[in-house]
């Protein structure tokens, strides 16, 4: 994958979880709670593209964000 998408997309995710209020460990902890090993540094490389994504991460942050999937993978910066 293209490492500009990667980390825009991280970029996307971080600019959420504080629009949501949350703090990458209770992100973690949201996620580890419906069924995703995830931890806050998990989170963390993901927002700066240093880890891949795995869909049902994509499909849970979605959800317990409340976003738009166009909202995650907008790259129109990139």
């Amino acid at each position: 994958m293209n490492p500009h998408i990667e980390k825009q997309i991280g970029q996307n995710i971080r600019s959420l979880r504080e629009k949501a209020g949350l703090t990458q460990e209770a992100l973690a902890a949201k996620l580890q709670v419906s069924g995703c090993d995830v931890t806050r540094s998990s989170i963390a490389k993901i927002e700066v593209g240093q880890r891949h994504l795995y869909p049902d991460e994509i499909l849970l942050i979605k959800q317990i964000l409340n976003v738009k999937y166009e909202e995650i993978f907008d790259i129109t910066t990139v």
